[in-house]
């Protein structure tokens, strides 16, 4: 890669949190004991934050410049819920202004962080989620109705909700964003507005390794403008029926990399992102710069995702030597009419992929769509800039075993899917190919297997 991605180095000083008077307790809230530790250790310079082996129950933290936290082996730490300790926030979700609950884990403005060690946080993510009842066994359907009686519907998909404001929550509809009561109407169905575990904005030189993150509320990682980003060998868990429940989203950031980490989680696997329609448009803070290497996804979404958030653009990627399993996609780029921007530069390679429920490679610009701020009328006036752009991307060396097809290609009229290449591949699919509103798609020494046979392409172009 043409980039560095400079890591995180701490002093050697250590604040163990039972010293700040923190309990290994099922009851006791550790959320003044762990943030008072992490406090000292900012202003003393920097160190290492110890969570030693046990169980802590804590409120959210804020992790500060030049502080490692430290979840050893044997330490399991659970979050709270509660409306008192986590307040409604303005903030940015899916790529605009959001009002969400603080996260549980947060840093802003911080340089030099990191959480580490082979231990667990557990965000509590399934007292704040709804499911959708498709996702569950009729058991589970049971047992979520004994706790809540609150049921969604909408069409034909019904969603159990954790709480009455919750339900009451969705029902409505979100507050008018520009008015001065908007966040005290929101805070009468608070948890509706479920905020993402791990919410780093704005950060320098940040490493998440070895630990394990799961049961999130919403998305579990989420880098937001951050540079020097770093994970390693950490697992990230959510259950298959986790709502939003991505594993990473790595949105405006830039000199990252991604290794040795196992996904297995309810959403998108590994998610990049760059803001969401017009208004992201107006800040200049592209996704790039990015190594994501020897890494397994799990019954997610989709494996490696770019979308459907990328208006201001995505480039210089590289993904290679992962495997996705049990995935519904496996390579899925998505965008829409309204988000412009341009996805480029991308070489995916080395992957493998088992048991893919739907489409092994797909790029689609209708994933949604257009927003009503984006219309007029119901007109929808498409302006140059609103037209998003995939091109000049290489996927190389993909084995795949089974997929309902195996490559999809969906663009728009106003500007075709284009510079596409898959090379040195064998792919398995019910279908070889969708193919409409693209230019310049090369599928190069490449087999695609289907009930009709196998038939090998080598460097055949198709425009569509």
């Amino acid at each position: 890669m043409n980039f560095t991605v400079v890591k995180p180095e701490f002093k050697n000083k250590f604040y163990n949190i039972l010293d700040f008077g923190a309990k290994s307790d099922f009851e006791f809230n550790n959320k003044a004991a762990i943030q008072a530790a992490i406090d000292k250790c900012n202003k003393e310079g920097g160190g290492t934050v110890v969570i030693p082996s046990g169980f802590y129950l804590t409120g959210p933290i804020e992790i500060k410049s030049n502080v490692n936290l430290k979840v050893e082996e044997g330490a399991y730490v659970k979050f709270t819920k509660n409306k008192e300790e986590y307040p409604l926030i303005f903030t940015e979700y899916e790529g605009i202004k959001k009002i969400r609950a603080i996260s549980p884990i947060s840093a802003k403005n911080a340089v030099n962080i990191a959480i580490t060690g082979t231990g667990a946080m557990d965000g509590s993510g399934d007292l704040w989620r709804g499911i959708k009842k498709f996702k569950l066994t009729e058991k589970e359907w049971e047992r979520c109705l004994k706790k809540s009686p609150y049921v969604f519907k909408t069409g034909e998909t019904e969603i159990w909700c954790p709480t009455k404001t919750y339900y009451d929550g969705i029902c409505g509809k979100e507050p008018d964003y520009e008015k001065d009561d908007a966040l005290e109407i929101a805070s009468l169905n608070w948890d509706m507005y479920r905020p993402v575990f791990v919410s780093f904005q704005n950060c320098d030189k940040v490493l998440i390794k070895d630990v394990t993150l799961l049961n999130s509320p919403a998305w579990n990682v989420h880098p937001l403008y951050c540079t020097n980003f770093t994970m390693d060998n950490a697992i990230i868990k959510n259950k298959f029926s986790a709502q939003n429940g991505d594993g990473i989203d790595l949105e405006s950031c830039q000199n990252c990399e991604i290794s040795n980490t196992v996904f297995e989680v309810g959403d998108d696997g590994i998610c990049i992102k760059s803001g969401k329609n017009k208004k992201a448009r107006e800040k200049k803070v592209p996704t790039k710069n990015v190594w994501i290497h020897d890494c397994k996804v799990f019954d997610a979404h989709g494996g490696f995702v770019v979308g459907s958030e990328m208006s201001r653009g995505v480039s210089n990627i590289l993904v290679e030597n992962c495997t996705f399993s049990g995935t519904d996609i496996g390579i899925r780029f998505k965008s829409a009419i309204g988000r412009g921007g341009v996805v480029e530069d991308i070489t995916i390679r080395n992957i493998s992929m088992v048991n893919i429920l739907g489409e092994a490679m797909i790029f689609t610009m209708g994933y949604v769509l257009v927003n009503i701020e984006d219309t007029n009328e119901g007109k929808v006036t498409v302006e140059k800039e609103d037209v998003p752009e995939f091109k000049n991307i290489t996927i190389d060396n993909i084995k795949c075993n089974s997929s309902k097809i195996a490559l999809k290609v969906l663009g728009l009229p106003e500007l075709p899917i284009h510079d596409i290449t898959v090379k040195n591949s064998q792919i398995a699919g019910d279908k070889d190919f969708d193919l409409k509103l693209c230019n310049n798609i090369t599928i190069e020494n490449t087999d695609i297997a289907t009930p009709a046979g196998v038939k090998h392409y080598d460097n055949e172009v198709f425009n569509a």
